[in-house]
């Protein structure tokens, strides 16, 4: 049972307003809002750039697709009890988690590279895409009232319906992506390594995410820490360990042609 069903006002404005009669649900606009800022962010970031020769659209399409489907399954493995007691489809495709979603589209364009022989990373524009997506598309959770903070005094705390002042942890993660999407553009004319802009994101937005989590509202399975933070946990240690892969390989490829 999530909060929405025992508190039917749940969230700061969960509806922005009705079209038609329709009701038009403030998550799902943020999220395509997130989308098209990310992708508008990338075609400026790309049109300095010498001219691509891989798929990139295949690319893009790739991280996307794979980013939903991780998104969905993660959250669907960290809460399969109660998958049990879901009456409903929506409720079963409704909840989705950002560290699935930046896991299952790393994976998805590994493989797509992979398949077409692709070799040169392009991260270094994506990440400033993906940071600035982020920023917005939290704005739908805080609206929403999904991603709740634990109980908090301090004055900024937030009601979403149950009368309990809460950390808008939303917010919290709002605000860093957006910073982390300036650092990222100021970064991107010192930083000449490619991909390294985007183990950067990854890497910053993982340790965040972890320390995050200590202010989110969750169950605590193991040393006081939600499977969120396990999880944040495992990405950090396979990004920093393909980033060290990475500049190994090049190390031993610089040697060998000189």
């Amino acid at each position: 049972m999530t909060p929405a069903d025992l508190y039917p006002g749940w969230g700061i404005r969960p509806v922005l307003f009705s079209a038609a009669g329709l009701p038009v649900p403030a998550y799902e606009v943020f999220v395509l809002l997130g989308l098209a800022a990310g992708a508008l962010a990338f075609w400026r970031l790309r049109r300095g750039e010498p001219r691509m020769g891989e798929p990139t659209a295949i690319i893009a399409v790739a991280a996307l697709a794979g980013g939903a489907a991780g998104a969905k399954l993660l959250e669907w493995a960290f809460n399969w009890p109660a998958l049990a007691r879901v009456d409903s489809l929506a409720a079963l495709l409704a909840g989705r988690t950002v560290i699935g979603g930046f896991v299952g589209g790393s994976i998805a364009v590994v493989l797509v590279k992979r398949h077409y022989g692709i070799r040169e990373r392009r991260g270094n524009l994506f990440a400033p895409a993906i940071a600035l997506g982020l920023a917005v598309g939290r704005l739908g959770c805080f609206l929403r009232g999904c991603c709740y903070g634990r109980a908090t005094s301090l004055p900024w705390g937030v009601d979403f319906g149950d009368h309990v002042m809460r950390h808008p942890t939303q917010l919290y993660e709002s605000a860093f992506a957006l910073l982390l999407f300036a650092a990222l553009l100021r970064l991107r004319a010192r930083v000449t390594t490619p991909g390294r802009l985007l183990t950067v994101f990854m890497v910053s937005y993982f340790a965040f995410r972890f320390a995050e989590e200590f202010l989110r509202a969750g169950d605590r399975v193991a040393l006081g820490l939600t499977v969120y933070q396990f999880a944040a946990l495992g990405a950090l240690a396979y990004f920093v360990a393909r980033d060290r892969l990475v500049l190994v390989r090049r190390t031993a490829e610089a040697t060998e042609a000189s």
